[in-house]
């Protein structure tokens, strides 16, 4: 089928458009000759594809063990007492979406979050908070 091919197009879908619709997979199915299913399977499968709008913001936080263990639980309750959100939620103003992710690729900096492309690690509380107010 092309999985480099269709991965591809997902990725495109979602920097184009923040997220990859129900009409967007038909049309990368209907192209590629493959079911909806299929391109729904590789759509979900990957933790940083949304198959609904995300905020301008998106919040990651890794849940893995190494990360659960330097404190993860920290920094979920910094993010939900700063913006008023959890785990796969979206503030009302879709200014923030929060969520949680296999891996960020920052275990030497754990406890750690992404927001957008960008890794802040070593994380207390009071810089949690400092570094959410900076995207107001």
């Amino acid at each position: 089928m092309g999985r480099d091919l269709l991965l591809g197009m997902i990725q495109g879908e979602q920097e184009e458009r923040g997220y990859i619709s129900e009409e967007a997979m038909v049309q990368m199915a209907q192209g590629m000759g493959i079911s909806v299913g299929d391109v729904y399977g590789v759509s979900t499968f990957y933790s940083f594809f949304s198959t609904e709008p995300l905020g301008r913001n998106v919040i990651r936080i890794c849940k893995s063990v190494p990360c659960w263990l330097r404190d993860a639980p920290m920094i979920m309750e910094s993010v939900r007492k700063v913006v008023g959100i959890g785990p796969g939620e979206t503030t009302l103003d879709r200014r923030f979406s929060f969520q949680l992710t296999n891996c960020i690729g920052a275990c030497d900096m754990a406890p750690a979050m992404l927001i957008n492309d960008e890794v802040y690690g070593d994380l207390t509380p009071g810089k949690i908070a400092e570094i959410l107010r900076s995207f107001e």
